[in-house]
């Protein structure tokens, strides 16, 4: 929550579910990255938050884009972002989207399959191709299991059948889950990159790049390292497979960018018990829930800190959940949250480190719920 935040906040009592964001924050946070990892290329994940207002800032500030659609393409190139600043960098996309993405400039693509190398070397000839392969997503909070990346002697094979396509096989990526806590597993998955490397260096292949992704964490209920600890972890990594002559470096952060630089405003709708037992949790119904861009607390993966205006008052446990007819949109059920017993319908309480990954996830009007409402500052 920053100052200013909480000033709008004040002055505009916006009506809820809202996402306020401040995009001074956005900006810090890309500096302090940039800062961190100062020979690293940053291309922002759009998904994490493509706001026009967000996708503004970042092209101000010379950033690159990791885009998943022809839509956030377009989204980029509208913020002035230039072609060459965007990466196609999802693995699995139609022929047409990448005629589309080659028509309007773009010239660096991810794949990881046979298949969709044929479509590159058809859609976009002489491209700069990238080959993601698997990885482990172990002290991930939101892991990216198996759906995307291959083994390394596939990979190995893939980039070289690039060449032979006449795309331009210029480096290998993976990602090791988002909201990653565990700063070793990027140096397992470098130490995996190398052996690419060195496998395509012997066949006459030298790679130009290597993409470590994105993964950085950010602080909601537990603390975390800062994230110079990953920064360094990643450069000693770096160091120790690539010695003093590294390839390119590109990141591809999110959440760390755009999380804490927001928050959303809820609303109380009902405070309930299921019992006369005082020892049961009562139930806390937001205007906002799984539906309504909250799909992160799916598992109850990803713990939002909450602020309500009893804070300091006496607390007991709670189970939150939205405001939809469906069973499923339970947020925390055991995850131990415990909320002031003042806590009443009417009350507006505030989820922090909110600004990524809500509003995309959010569905558009089920229940006949509308959408959040957005509001970048």
């Amino acid at each position: 929550m920053t100052p200013k935040i909480e000033n709008f906040l004040a002055r505009h009592g916006p009506e809820t579910p809202c996402l306020v964001v401040d995009l001074e924050a956005v900006a810090e946070n890309y500096r302090r990255l940039g800062r961190a990892l100062p020979l690293a290329r940053i291309h922002y994940a759009v998904k994490a938050n493509p706001a026009p207002q967000i996708l503004a800032t970042l092209a101000g500030l010379g950033s690159s884009f990791d885009a998943a659609s022809v839509s956030e393409i377009d989204d980029c190139l509208a913020a002035s972002a230039p072609p060459e600043n965007i990466s196609f960098g999802n693995t699995i996309k139609k022929q047409t989207d990448i005629a589309h993405a080659f028509r309007r400039g773009v010239r660096l693509f991810a794949f990881d399959s046979d298949e969709e190398l044929w479509k590159l070397a058809a859609a976009a000839p002489a491209s700069r191709v990238y080959c993601r392969i698997l990885t482990a997503s172990e002290g991930a909070d939101w892991p990216l299991s198996r759906k995307f990346g291959c083994q390394l002697d596939m990979a190995r094979d893939l980039m070289i059948r690039a060449g032979d396509l006449g795309l331009e096989p210029y480096g290998v990526s993976f990602h090791v889950g988002s909201q990653q806590t565990d700063s070793d597993q990027w140096r397992i998955a470098i130490g995996r990159t190398a052996l690419v490397f060195s496998d395509l260096a012997e066949a006459g292949i030298k790679l130009g790049m290597i993409n470590l992704g994105g993964g950085f964490p950010v602080r909601y209920r537990r603390d975390i390292p800062a994230f110079e600890h990953y920064a360094e972890a990643i450069m000693q990594a770096m160091i120790r497979h690539f010695g003093n002559d590294p390839p390119e470096m590109i990141v591809e952060p999110g959440r760390c960018i755009a999380a804490e630089a927001g928050i959303i405003e809820t609303e109380v709708v009902l405070v309930s018990r299921k019992s006369y037992d005082k020892k049961e949790p009562r139930w806390i119904y937001l205007d906002v829930g799984r539906f309504g861009g909250l799909a992160e607390t799916m598992n109850e993966s990803i713990e939002y800190p909450i602020r309500t205006p009893h804070n300091g008052g006496e607390k007991g446990p709670v189970v939150l959940a939205g405001p939809t007819c469906d069973g499923a949109d339970i947020l925390y059920e055991k995850a131990a949250y415990s909320l002031p017993l003042d806590l009443k319908a009417g009350d507006r309480v505030r989820l922090l480190a909110a600004g990524a990954y809500t509003t995309t996830y959010a569905t558009a009007g089920f229940n006949g719920f509308g959408l959040l409402r957005e509001y970048y500052i």
